[in-house]
């Protein structure tokens, strides 16, 4: 496996999936360069029955939920990590990613915009209730309604 080449090819993209994670640019940054470290550490263990970016993500995952262990503040963002069941992998698949998009397109609001705010613009639920004028609990439970929702779009998709 050539490492400069992988390095080169996901550097960014594992590094922006440790700053959704951490909302930490230079904690992600650190983790990023101990995910290919990892990565080169662990080459035996790559069986190419995943994609490599999904490997490194999930690399970067369990290094995230390390460092947010280590500092001892699992706080809410644990939740969303864990209750990720993959959801992450498929926001990375290009064909995926579109029907998301297809999916959210006819999504009704307060849903698609709460989800778009979370997932692509990467705000916290604080700020994501903020520009609702709610609370952070009912920008939480809108966000997961909203991938439940989107998860079964996704299901239907599938199915056609």
């Amino acid at each position: 496996m050539d490492y400069e080449k992988l390095y080169r090819t996901y550097y960014m993209d594992v590094f922006s999936y440790a700053v959704t994670l951490l909302k930490d640019r230079q904690m992600a940054e650190e983790i990023t360069q101990d995910v290919f470290f990892r990565a080169m550490n662990s080459k035996k263990r790559f069986e190419g029955r995943s994609k490599e970016l999904t490997w490194l993500c999930a690399i970067a995952k369990n290094a995230c939920m390390d460092e947010l262990r280590r500092q001892n503040r699992l706080s809410p963002l644990e939740d969303d990590i864990e209750a990720d069941n993959g959801f992450t992998e498929k926001l990375e698949d290009k064909d995926t990613l579109l029907q998301i998009h297809r999916a959210l397109h006819v999504m009704e609001e307060p849903y698609k915009e709460v989800f778009q705010l979370r997932v692509f613009g990467e705000l916290a639920f604080e700020d994501i209730a903020r520009i609702f004028g709610k609370t952070e609990s009912w920008a939480r439970v809108t966000y997961h309604r909203a991938r439940l929702k989107l998860q079964e779009r996704m299901r239907e998709y599938e199915q056609i």
